[in-house]
């Protein structure tokens, strides 16, 4: 899966949120300051190239979707993100995270529950 820019990354976030959107209602969501009409407009046509949107045309007026949802662009970018940073080692990350981040007792609790519940439910479906 190819990767978004952070402006793409920003202009997705908009339409995930949105649904659909025409140029001008990307720009409102954008924070301060605004960028240029046209700049968000090529964004938004690279995206289509890439295969992340598509649009209905109203003339010469163009309504932007996303074609892909954010869970599937979660999974994909998280896939690439241990790949690259964690050699393909989700236990690496966790380990990683817990690590450096500063976790909490509680918060590493709650991911421990997590996990348990998950090993439960794999365990079930094996049978």
């Amino acid at each position: 899966m190819k990767e978004l820019t952070k402006a793409e990354e920003e202009i997705m976030h908009i339409l995930w949120k949105l649904d659909k959107a025409f140029v001008h209602d990307i720009i409102e969501q954008m924070p301060e300051p605004k960028p240029a009409y046209n700049t968000v407009s090529t964004i938004v046509r690279i995206m289509e190239k890439k295969g992340f949107v598509d649009h209905n045309a109203y003339g010469k007026t163009h309504e932007y979707y996303p074609l892909i949802s954010k869970d599937q662009y979660s999974k994909g970018f998280l896939k690439g993100f241990v790949k690259d940073y964690f050699s393909n080692s989700y236990k690496n990350m966790v380990s990683f995270f817990s690590q450096n981040e500063k976790l909490s007792h509680h918060e590493i609790e709650e991911i421990i529950e997590v996990l348990e519940d998950q090993l439960k439910n794999k365990k079930k479906g094996h049978k």
